[in-house]
Parts: C-alpha cells; sequence; structure tokens
C-alpha cells in the first residue's frame, strides 16, 4: 500500500505541476464532449498500476515505473523537460556546485575492462596512489572486470567520509593490488585545461559546463595566459553542454562592454517574464577572440557564442551547434527527486531563436539524427530559419543552432584509429610499467599533474614506434596489422605521445598533445587575424 500511495501521490503532483503551475490547484481538463477531467486521468492511472500489481508476471517495480510514467508524460511536451531520480538529481546538484564526492579519478572504458587514465592531483584516489593503467576487478567486493565506465564510476562516488574498497590489476604487479580509499571532494572544473600556442595564442579549453565557478575559472586563466604573453585568445566550447545562465552573462562581461543584451528569455507571464539578460562590468578583454563550437556545444555555450556572433566580438569555428534555446527551470519533488520543466526560450541579443525544430516528437530522431557534428551527404536538408540582419549588415539565421563564421572539419576518428587507441593505450600501459624489453626508461611511478606538454617533449622516435607495431600486430584482437599501422603512422605517432603525457603528466597534457594536430584549433589559428580585425572595429563597442 505504501508503494502505491507513492506512485500515485507522485503523479498526482506531476499532473498538478504540468497542468497548473508548479503545486497550484489543480485546474480541471476538459475534452470537447465534457468527458475528461484530472480526476479521470488519476483514475485511470490508479487503475492501470492496479491491474499491473494484481497480474504482472513479475514482481513490480513501482518506483521504475513512475519514474517512467512522468519521464513520458514531460517528453510529450519537449525533449528538454525532465525527470530526475533521486540518485540522478543529487548528482545534477553536485554538478552544478562544481564538486561531487568520490575518489578523484579520471576512467576509460577499453577492451576488456575499465582503466584509470589519470588521477586528480590531491583527491583521495592520488593520495592513495592509484596509477594510470590500473584495470578495475572489484569495488565494495562486488566484480567489477565487465562493468561499464558509468557502473564504476557509480560505485565509487558515495557520501564524503566514507570508505570504498577497490582492487586493481596493475602492470607492474604479479598479484592484485587492494586499496580502501575515503571518499572526498572532487573538483568538477568547467576550465580543463589552458595554455600558451605560438604566436601569442591563448588557448581556454571551457569544455565542463557552466557552474557556479565558471566565470572565476576563465578570469583566472586569462589572467595566467596574460602574465605569459597572450595576445589574442582561442575560447573551446565544443562538446559544452551549457549550465547556470547567470555564469554565460558573466563570462560575456569580460568581452562586451556594460549594459549590452546577451541574451532574450521569453516565455509564458506567469513563469518567466520577457527580458533581456545584460552584461556587467568594464568588458575590458579586447583582444582578438575565436570561439569554437561542435554538435555537442548547447545552451549557455551556444548563447556566448551567439552573442559574440551577433556582436561581431570575434569569430566562430568549427561545426554547427546543437541547437538548445529551450529554458528549463528545475523543480524539487518529493522523495529527494526533482525535474526540469521548460518555462521560456532563448534569443540572441538581434532576436535569433537558438532552438531547433523537435516537432516530429521522436526523442531518439532529435538527440541522434540532428544536423551532426559534420556535415554529409545523408542529413536531412537544414531547415530555411528565420533571418536576421546584424547592424554591421550580416544576415543571420535562427531556429537552427548556431552555424560557424568558418566551418572546420574535426579530426576525423575512423574504426582503424579507435584501434589504434586501444592498442597505443596497452602499449603504453606496459612501457611505463617497465615491462617493454629494452625501454625500461620510460617507467613511471606517478604522475606529476602537470598540464601542459611542449612539442619537443616526449617525441616518438622510429625505435619506439616499431617497438609498438610488433606490440600491437602481435595482439591478434584488436585487428591491426603492420601495414595498416603504417599507413596510420602520423596518427599513432600522435596517439603514443598523448598517451606518454597522460601516464608521465595528466590526462589535460594528453589532450595538449591532440589539440596540436586539431584541424580546428590550426583553423582558429589560421583566422586570428580576421578576429583581430572585427577586434578593432566590432559593432558592440560603438
Amino acid at each position: 500500500m505504501g508503494n502505491k500511495f507513492a506512485v500515485i501521490s507522485v503523479i498526482f503532483i506531476l499532473v498538478g505541476a504540468v497542468l497548473g503551475g508548479l503545486f497550484g490547484k489543480l485546474p480541471v481538463i476538459t475534452s470537447a464532449d465534457g468527458s475528461v477531467t484530472s480526476s479521470s486521468i488519476l483514475a485511470d492511472y490508479r487503475e492501470s498500476v492496479e491491474v499491473v500489481e494484481k497480474n504482472y508476471v513479475s514482481t513490480v517495480d513501482h518506483e521504475k515505473i513512475t519514474d517512467s510514467s512522468i519521464q513520458g508524460l514531460l517528453w510529450t511536451l519537449d525533449p528538454h523537460s525532465a525527470f530526475f531520480t533521486r540518485e540522478e538529481f543529487q548528482k545534477l546538484s553536485q554538478e552544478q556546485a562544481s564538486e561531487f564526492y568520490g575518489i578523484g579519478v579520471s576512467i576509460l572504458q577499453h577492451r576488456g575492462g575499465v582503466f584509470v587514465q589519470s588521477v586528480v592531483p590531491g583527491t583521495p584516489a592520488d593520495k592513495a596512489g592509484l596509477r594510470y593503467g590500473d584495470k578495475f576487478l572489484q569495488v565494495d567486493g562486488k566484480d567489477a572486470a565487465e562493468w561499464s565506465s558509468a557502473e564504476v564510476s557509480k560505485n565509487v562516488r558515495g557520501e564524503k567520509g566514507t570508505a570504498v574498497k577497490v582492487k586493481v590489476e596493475r602492470a607492474s604487479s604479479p598479484t592484485p593490488v587492494d586499496f580502501e580509499i575515503v571518499r572526498g571532494g572532487v573538483p568538477l572544473p568547467s576550465i580543463r585545461n589552458y595554455f600558451l600556442l605560438p604566436n601569442g595564442v591563448g588557448y581556454v579549453g571551457l569544455t565542463g559546463g557552466f557552474q557556479e565557478t565558471t566565470s572565476a575559472e576563465l578570469g583566472d586563466a586569462i589572467g595566467e595566459l596574460q602574465k605569459q604573453g597572450m595576445k589574442s585568445l582561442i575560447l573551446d566550447l565544443r562538446g559544452n553542454p551549457g549550465g547556470i545562465l547567470e555564469q554565460a552573462i558573466s563570462v560575456m562581461s569580460r568581452f562586451i562592454p556594460s549594459n549590452k543584451t546577451v541574451v532574450s528569455v521569453k516565455g509564458r507571464a506567469n513563469y518567466t517574464n520577457a527580458r533581456d539578460l545584460r552584461t556587467s562590468g568594464a568588458g575590458g578583454d579586447n583582444f582578438p577572440l575565436v570561439v569554437m563550437i561542435n554538435g555537442g556545444s548547447a545552451s549557455a555555450s551556444e548563447i556566448v557564442a551567439g552573442a559574440v556572433q551577433d556582436y561581431g566580438r570575434g569569430l566562430i569555428v568549427g561545426s554547427d551547434s546543437f541547437g538548445k534555446g529551450l529554458v528549463q527551470r528545475v523543480f524539487r519533488l518529493p522523495y529527494g527527486t526533482g525535474l526540469t520543466l521548460t518555462t521560456a526560450r532563448y534569443y540572441t541579443p538581434f532576436g535569433r531563436s537558438l532552438q531547433r525544430d523537435y516537432s516530429s516528437g521522436s526523442i531518439y530522431d532529435y538527440y541522434a539524427n540532428h544536423d551532426g557534428d559534420e556535415p554529409n551527404g545523408d542529413v536531412a536538408p537544414k531547415p530555411a530559419g528565420v533571418p536576421i540582419t546584424t547592424p554591421d549588415g550580416r544576415t543571420l539565421f535562427g531556429g537552427r543552432g548556431l552555424e560557424p563564421d568558418v566551418k572546420s572539419r574535426s579530426l576525423e576518428f575512423t574504426l582503424a584509429r579507435g584501434r589504434v587507441n586501444d592498442a597505443a593505450f596497452f602499449f603504453v600501459r606496459q612501457l611505463v610499467a617497465g615491462k617493454v624489453a629494452g625501454f625500461e626508461s620510460y617507467k613511471v611511478d606517478k604522475q606529476s599533474h602537470v598540464m601542459d606538454i611542449q612539442p619537443d617533449k616526449l617525441k616518438i622516435d622510429d625505435r619506439l614506434f616499431e617497438a609498438f607495431k610488433t606490440f600491437a600486430a602481435a595482439d591478434k584482437l584488436n585487428g591491426l596489422s603492420a601495414a595498416n599501422i603504417d599507413a596510420e603512422a602520423d596518427f599513432v605517432r600522435t596517439r603514443l605521445r598523448l598517451e606518454l603525457a597522460t601516464a608521465n603528466y595528466s590526462n589535460e597534457a594528453g589532450i595538449r598533445v591532440l589539440l596540436e594536430v586539431d584541424p580546428q584549433v590550426l583553423k582558429s589559428i589560421e583566422v586570428m587575424p580576421e578576429a583581430r580585425k572585427l577586434a578593432d572595429s566590432n559593432i558592440a563597442r560603438k
């Protein structure tokens, strides 16, 4: 009876919330013939649950069917109104606070299991001594050898101060290694790495969402790069899913003057009054700016990129953004659950809707088959969109996400390159464990947590390349041969160097290696002179 009451009460709350204003008076919903009311809807649901409970072949998981019922209801509204279980809602709150409680490891799933890629400096995993290449065998006595990355992550997270027992396979140890690690705070920074490229070009990877610390992190990164001689900036928003709106406003306040509209929010009057959100502060950063976006750039990242593009403050480079311009308000529900409900829409400073069309009603198509990160002949034609003309005479389109000023493909990943990635990891795992004959000097006992790596460090010479080729060709499970390794020689050298940089220094240093050959980064450097012209004359300063 208790479970059934929980199901019905949560559904009653949700129906009232969606139909009548959150936690307001439940209205009566009547069809054309006057036969359908909110009471009858609840009665139908109650009866359905009772039929399932009495007749279903197995035990009914009431919480699971409640969660799916609520989620199904919300998805009939739009793709971004969503229900969160207790666990999901707690995770959402932690991510917005830029910290969660766990052990502090970056993990990656390879053939054969889940492995430590890097440890976060100063966290419990770092202090306990977990290393690059450690394979998870058990977590709290449970067999983790065939878990996914998500399962490992879920089980090592937990309440602050609680202990988790981890057993790992270590390449340098003949027997498994046991750890008991007390969970602690693990930072979730918005900016994962920043460094100075040649010719005074700064790079900031703002890829970790817009959280409570985003603007402060950006200020620190820019300040440090300016000390190193930065004269222009690449702001990488690729894969940034968005987050806290106020942080997007604060970020834009660095680049355009005070009291300029960054985004307009328009919704139903009883939820969100139409309003313009404007910059504050001096907007003192007037250096040339390139913003990189792709199909994973959404919401707050599109707000920033859209304002930069509308005002002509900088160049947008990459591929089309995701196209999320719906505003969600977070509501807490009983039992520790919650939901996000769309209450308004975002528009760029000159009136472009950021939201892509979702009228087909298919959640799968919306998320999996949008215009995509890489243009090709298989995608549906782009909708016409609504044109707007900027004060400097450019025509831009709304209603279909953001289109970059300069289109550039990302680094191509093929099946063969995926196999190279796996093989490179397993080779370097043995290499840094001192297990590759003739290369014992590559042994690493602990990552040094350096974020940057200079281009002349950890070069892959011919001797090491040949050793990898022998190693990979001998592993029949990865499907690589000496011939197709030679065909991808440049990529192989980059990937080996990435893994070595990660094992020696940090996950961020490894990413830095990949960015050296990233076509979109190289294109951003190439078009920086045009961005310089925009910085000198952009309309936001007139």
